[in-house]
């Protein structure tokens, strides 16, 4: 009997840095927030950011490429043009 290695098991997450600013007043607000609730800066923009996408879990790809009803038609091969003559009718 072989045994198993526990390391393959493990998967190993991907983290990406992203990077944005804040205005000095919002920074002292998040900063007063806090210090208020006992936690870091950091886990209260995890938090923030956890909650916010978990209303848009459920969106299916269908979702993501909505086009409004006002969107303008350049492209669509589905209506008929009229042609437009480049030379008038009557020679002028």
């Amino acid at each position: 009997m072989t045994k198993k290695n526990p390391y393959k098991s493990v998967k190993k997450n991907k983290y990406r840095q992203v990077v944005f600013k804040l205005s000095d007043k919002q920074k002292k607000v998040i900063d007063r927030y806090c210090d208020s609730h006992r936690t870091t800066p950091n886990k209260f923009y995890k938090t923030a950011i956890r909650t916010f996408l978990a209303n848009f879990s459920s969106l299916s790809p269908e979702d993501e490429y909505y086009i409004s009803e006002n969107q303008l038609k350049l492209f669509d091969d589905e209506e008929d043009f009229e042609e437009i003559p480049l030379v008038a009718e009557n020679g002028l």
